[in-house]
């Protein structure tokens, strides 16, 4: 027997999930802890705490700047693909899960 909170998911899920696994959906589910990871990630840099970082920041080397922006934005972007794919998972699962559950019932 399905509860009222199982049996409102699997409506919902019905409804929703290919709207759901569509990629610019995802992008908003796993965009602001992207950006706030890579947001500490620059602060930790650029706070000085470890010595030799700073002295390869304070050399004048533009590549380093370049490789850094490219390493932020694929640390964005896996983020964003992973988290967003791993919930619609989730979801799926425990959707087929339930109409196993229910169909046994």
């Amino acid at each position: 027997m399905l509860t009222k909170q199982e049996t409102d998911f699997i409506s919902y899920w019905e409804e929703n999930r290919l709207a759901k696994k569509k990629v610019l959906r995802q992008i908003y589910v796993g965009l602001p802890l992207a950006v706030i990871l890579v947001i500490t990630i620059f602060a930790n840099l650029l706070s000085g705490w470890y010595s030799r970082a700073q002295m390869v920041m304070s050399r004048e080397n533009s590549s380093l700047i370049i490789v850094l922006l490219i390493a932020a934005l694929s640390i964005v972007v896996f983020i964003v693909i992973f988290s967003a794919r791993h919930r619609w998972d989730m979801n799926e699962q425990r959707y087929r899960e339930l109409l196993d559950k229910k169909a046994k019932d």
